[in-house]
């Protein structure tokens, strides 16, 4: 999508977009008849005129999500103006709004809006603002469109091509490791959680250099799998329906670091992404199996459906061997945290309260809510095992908070690490402004926000 800045609306453009704080409408019995009054969220299309609402917020949300609404309206437009000031959100909104994913359509969705201008003209602060949102959608769209492919045709080998290309378009350096690369290597969760499968796993490094010296190297873990039945612990028909997502945080990852470069991040990262299936196979791991990791922790799985975590480990025991500043990692872990918070918040916890309120600020600043848990060490007791050094599970209770005490058995005492649970706003069943129907890209914004902002912890 091109954005310009114009002094005048252009003779072709075909609607222009004008926002409209709440108890400010024009006084026009047209609109008032309508009953239309700013309220963010409402919008009212006139001849050559569409009207957004803004409600009573003044920030980049609100503008954020004007914009994204006026981009679905007017779909069938190609070239729009709009009268709302030039800004990150401006662009971010039009074009995340405009996101479609047609490719196994027969008939695919009238939508090709190419152009928006924006009147009232600005100088190189605003034409930079309108290009870094414009580029952060295409990030987020990246981890879209790899959340949207079924889980049939993103297999762990077809995920890793792809982000292969992605990698190399974005000239990040990338490492992929096959079955006897992981193996070698010693991921044993990962080599668990594959073992019902047909499609062999993959582990994916990639490193991300900033030019010129960089500031520090943070690490991001992604879980990656391409989708959950369940394992032999199976999911319900209706609960296996979205599972596609379940790679939803390797996805964000990626879509991250395909635009780190051109926004000018200056921290070096480095991330990790297993990859696999967990299906049903005839060799698939057995409730009661332990697996013996790599910084020799053992595991008894008590539930095959809990095997997010178990693969996480894996990623988790090789960022931490790089020593970084701080790490990151990203999951659709746990159905607690869609009870807890719902489709719209992610859910962080972690061992550093610096490292979890930079993470917390860089979601409210990118438009994506992340709310603080609490660490609860008593609940660590859920995962005691009578035969390893922990299970996999613990009760019903505080399962969020469980997940995350099970990961930080395998981050170091002393490593910054903060974990962000995706599983509610990582898939959404319609379109919500910015939000589409399908896989969200949600913690693409947060990812960059908070590379951008970076601080030592």
């Amino acid at each position: 999508m091109q954005f310009d800045l114009v002094r005048a609306v252009p003779d072709d453009a075909e609607v222009v977009v004008e926002g409209v704080a709440a108890g400010a409408a024009p006084n026009d019995p047209t609109v008032q008849a309508a009953g239309f009054d700013g309220k963010e969220g409402d919008s009212l299309l006139l001849p050559g005129r569409l009207l957004v609402g803004l409600g009573s917020a003044d920030g980049a949300d609100s503008v954020r999500r004007a914009a994204a609404i006026a981009a679905r309206r007017l779909s069938r437009c190609t070239h729009i103006a709009t009268t709302l000031a030039p800004s990150q959100a401006l662009a971010e909104g039009f074009a995340l709004g405009s996101y479609q994913f047609d490719k196994y359509r027969s008939k695919p969705k009238a939508g090709a809006l190419a152009r928006v201008s924006v009147v009232g003209g600005g100088g190189a602060r605003a034409s930079a603002a309108l290009e870094r949102g414009r580029r952060v959608a295409e990030a987020v769209a990246v981890a879209r469109d790899l959340v949207n492919e079924p889980g049939g045709v993103l297999t762990p080998p077809v995920f890793a091509d792809a982000i292969r290309k992605i990698a190399g378009a974005a000239k990040l350096k990338i490492k992929v490791l096959d079955d006897a690369g992981i193996r070698k290597a010693g991921y044993n969760g990962l080599l668990a959680v594959n073992r019902g499968s047909e499609n062999e796993a993959r582990f994916v490094e990639l490193t991300y250099e900033p030019a010129g010296t960089a500031k520090a190297t943070v690490a991001l873990v992604g879980k990656g799998i391409t989708f959950d039945s369940g394992g032999l612990s199976i999911k319900t028909a209706d609960g296996m329906a979205t599972m596609k997502d379940d790679m939803g945080g390797a996805a964000a990852i990626v879509g991250a670091l395909s635009a780190a470069g051109d926004l000018d991040v200056k921290v070096r990262v480095r991330a990790f992404i297993p990859i696999t299936d967990n299906m049903l196979g005839g060799d698939a791991q057995r409730v009661g199996d332990v697996i013996s990791y790599k910084n020799g922790t053992t595991v008894e799985v008590l539930n095959t459906d809990a095997e997010g975590r178990l693969i996480l480990a894996d990623g988790l025991i090789a960022a931490s061997k790089e020593n970084p500043a701080a790490i990151v990692d990203l999951a659709t872990l746990t159905g607690a945290q869609v009870v807890a918070l719902g489709n719209k918040v992610a859910g962080v916890m972690g061992n550093h309260d610096g490292w979890v309120d930079q993470v917390c600020a860089a979601g409210e600043a990118a438009g994506e809510p992340v709310w603080p848990l609490p660490l609860f060490r008593a609940y660590r007791k859920d995962l005691d095992s009578t035969i390893a050094d922990m299970k996999n599970v613990g009760g019903r209770a505080a399962g969020t908070i469980v997940a995350a005490l099970f990961l930080k058995e395998f981050v170091p005492e002393g490593q910054p690490w903060a974990h962000l649970d995706i599983a509610g706003p990582a898939w959404s069943d319609s379109d919500d402004a910015e939000i589409s129907a399908g896989g969200t890209g949600f913690g693409v914004r947060t990812l960059l926000e908070l590379l951008r902002t970076y601080k030592r912890p």
